[in-house]
Parts: structure tokens; sequence; C-alpha cells
């Protein structure tokens, strides 16, 4: 009977002598890099900061940012190549109140453009909606202009 002894668990903070490493099943995945673009320049905007990072970077956030910049909403914008991804400086001139994105994207036809844009904007004379076409990424008038 004597010499068996039970096998005691180690006292906490000491290491047990197996390393066990555990993988989570699912890495996070970003859905709309567009809509993570403007949160961060919104949130930088309420925050006051004068400069916004923002990756990472894709054709349609540079045509959308473009749109941005000629309508005067922010100022300049610097590409940076990282040989990744990208990225974009965006200097804020604080002139943005809300932006956002709307998902999933839906076809609109051009007579229906303009219900649209009374539903979404606070008024006639202010805002601005960025629609992407055949023709390229451009405001709500003028795709309106273009017939688009």
């Amino acid at each position: 009977f004597g010499s068996r002894q039970r096998a005691r668990a180690p006292p906490p903070g000491r290491p047990t002598g197996r390393l066990t490493v555990r993988r989570s099943a699912a890495a996070m995945v970003r859905i709309s890099v567009l809509r993570d673009c403007l949160n961060g320049i919104c949130n930088a905007e309420k925050r006051g900061k004068r400069q916004v990072l923002v990756r990472p970077n894709s054709k349609v956030i540079i045509k959308f940012l473009q749109v941005m910049q000629k309508h005067g909403y922010i100022g300049d914008l610097e590409i940076v190549d990282d040989h990744r991804a990208g990225k974009v400086v965006v200097d804020l001139v604080g002139r943005i109140n809300k932006c956002g994105v709307i998902s999933p994207r839906f076809d609109v036809a051009l007579g229906d453009m303009e219900q649209l844009a009374s539903n979404l904007l606070p008024s006639r004379q202010f805002g601005h909606l960025v629609l992407t076409t055949p023709y390229g990424v451009m405001d709500h008038e003028e795709a309106r202009r273009k017939n688009t």
C-alpha cells in the first residue's frame, strides 16, 4: 500500500512544465474598409484632431476622399505606400458633422435619387450623397447632371 502518491496541481504562479497554445477559431475580418475609414475620420473630427491616419487603403476610399476634398470637408490627402495595403493621412478642417456608409449597397434609379437625398440629408442646401457609378465616384448632384 505504502508508496503511492497522488498527483497534485502546482501552486499558482508556478509553471506546469507543459506549454499549450490555443488559437481562436475565427480571426477578426474587416467587413467594410470604407466604413472603417469614415468612422475613423468622424471620431477624429469629434475629438478635435487635426490629422487622422486611415488604413487600409483602397481605390474607392481615395476617390471618396477626393470628392470630400473637392467640397471642402477635408484638407490635403497624403497617400503612404508601404507595399502592403497602404495608408492615407487626412488633414481635417473641422467641417464634418456626420459621415457614414449605407450598407449593403443598392441600386438607385435617376428618378429616385431626389427622394433618397431628401430622406437622408438634413436639408436641400446641406450635405452631399456620394455615389459609386459606372463613371466613377461622384456626389448626387453631379450624378444627376451627368444623367448616370
